[in-house]
């Protein structure tokens, strides 16, 4: 339903990732001589119905506008100023005029719907995603149910690439141009939180216009697989992008302390054409992108039937993405496991344990509280178990000082404590329970061999997290002995015992010379 409202404006917001369609535009009335605009906002046509039923007869009959001066959102300074290259006002001066054309308030009078067609031109930027399917698109067909649901898989992939070009160009150009031109960060800081993210652009734009080409007249696809195959292996520049995200996220969660960066964000997912996304989702599409191609896959797989071109090729694309998702996962990995290392702070030389240095990647980490109810951030390295406070640092930013001595992973003793455990000893008493007997989501480790290590007692936030822990610990603990009881044998293998050798090379001796005296 669109409502004109005088004065005063009320929105409303529907879904969790879509924002409701606003149309700001001034409009003048010719009853005054003085004209006043008036700010028209467009509702659910079902909200007019209603509206309508249970307004007072007084207030439908009721057409005069009201006199109170509004300011037209054409003339007002809202974010859309921030984003065209024309004079900036200050940011302050930005969220007030934004303020002033979004009202929340939900006392204005209701006075006769308008015309959809009278809008004025819409927003460059998509307010709401197009749910349109392949079928909605052709008049008619004559194909299968399974070839039909062939083409929305391939539909699917085409409109995902065309929605995340228009995410990454919103970007740029909501979020870094306006912060650079604000000078909200420095251009060094928002190099590292966007990272190569303007080369992603034109790789999408070339699988799309790819795409594009192999519909026919008819709007089908028929052969895709050589396609995805010949542009897969163009996602290699994702190990670049991927891995720098680590350090971007803990930048951009460092800057969303300052008064200017949180209130800058903070109008911009308030904005309709975020969706309510805030910045890291939209620097988090391109990964979840990513992962979503073998998925894709496989569904065009099954659809795909006997003796289609796309029968031999699919699989190797698939195959060929798979490797890609993989690498990726695995650069990332070894960039998240450095990062975090440099960032860990010791308070003694002996807790550096050469098993931190040797690990190339995390299996996990995350918050979880000791039996003295302190919150500690809990890093499972893939040769190591350190424990640590987070802290802050003027240069380095988030820290991580490292709390009691780290346990090497092959030597840990893991022991799930069952929930509703008596609390016996005090180990559990009072931080964990809360003044209760029963304790919830705890698992202790320990270090065997090492008596001056005592164990740790650790709590999780709650049981999927425990589990999430334990199956973790497990499987690091399994693997780091394995690789211990490999290398303790490739050292052997290298530097056998002289005395084995002797005794080898006699055994061979002997067993040549009875063969020789036996042909004899």
């Amino acid at each position: 339903m669109e409502v004109e409202e005088a004065g005063e404006t009320r929105t409303s917001w529907s879904g969790e990732m879509h924002s409701v369609l606003y149309d700001h535009a001034g409009k003048k009335r010719k009853q005054d001589p003085a004209p006043e605009p008036v700010i028209r906002i467009i509702e659910d046509e079902e909200e007019e119905e209603e509206d309508g039923g249970n307004m007072p007869e007084h207030m439908k009959d009721s057409e005069e506008p009201s006199n109170k001066r509004v300011k037209p959102v054409s003339k007002s300074n809202s974010l859309t100023g921030v984003i065209t290259p024309v004079k900036t006002p200050a940011l302050k001066r930005i969220g007030q005029s934004i303020s002033r054309s979004i009202s929340f308030r939900t006392d204005a009078r209701p006075l006769p719907p308008a015309s959809l067609r009278s809008r004025g031109k819409a927003s460059s930027f998509p307010r709401r995603r197009n749910s349109q399917c392949w079928s909605d698109t052709v008049e008619s067909h004559d194909l299968t149910a399974k070839e039909i649901k062939r083409q929305e898989v391939i539909y699917e992939l085409t409109q995902g690439e065309r929605q995340l070009i228009e995410d990454l160009s919103l970007v740029k150009k909501v979020y870094y141009e306006p912060m650079l031109k604000l000078d909200i960060m420095t251009e060094s800081e928002l190099g590292q939180i966007f990272g190569t993210l303007d080369s992603l652009i034109p790789l999408h734009e070339d699988l799309l216009e790819r795409l594009e080409r192999l519909r026919g007249s008819e709007k089908t696809v028929g052969e895709v697989g050589p396609t995805l195959l010949n542009w897969f292996p163009c996602l290699g520049a994702y190990v670049t992008y991927c891995c720098n995200q680590v350090g971007a996220k803990a930048l951009l969660d460092q800057k969303k302390h300052e008064k200017r960066v949180e209130h800058f964000l903070r109008l911009c997912q308030e904005s309709s054409f975020s969706r309510k996304l805030d910045l890291w989702n939209f620097l988090d599409l391109p990964r979840s992108r990513l992962v979503k191609y073998p998925l894709l896959l496989k569904e065009i797989q099954k659809c795909t039937p006997p003796e289609h071109p796309d029968e031999d090729t699919i699989p190797e694309a698939l195959d060929t993405i798979h490797n890609i998702v993989a690498e990726v996962n695995k650069k990332t990995g070894e960039a998240e496991c450095q990062f975090y290392r440099r960032g860990l702070v010791y308070l003694e030389d002996s807790q550096r344990i050469s098993e931190i240095q040797q690990s190339r990647f995390l299996y996990c980490h995350g918050e979880l509280k000791n039996n003295k109810g302190q919150r500690l951030h809990v890093f499972l390295f893939e040769l190591a178990l350190v424990l640590t406070r987070p802290g802050e640092d003027r240069d380095l930013g988030q820290v991580f000082h490292v709390y009691r001595q780290p346990l090497p992973n092959a030597l840990i003793n893991l022991e799930e404590i069952p929930d509703g455990e008596a609390a016996g000893g005090g180990t559990f008493r009072g931080a964990f329970t809360g003044g209760n007997d029963k304790v919830k989501n705890c698992f202790r480790v320990s270090s065997r061999g090492r008596s001056k290590v005592n164990p740790y007692c650790l709590q999780a936030n709650d049981s999927f997290s425990k589990q999430q822990w334990i199956t973790c610990l497990r499987q690091a603990i399994v693997q780091s002995r394995d690789r211990t009881a490999q290398t303790s044998q490739s050292q052997l293998s290298l530097h056998p015992d002289p005395a084995l050798c002797h005794i080898a090379s006699l055994s061979l001796s002997s067993d040549a010379e009875m063969a020789d005296h036996t042909c004899r």
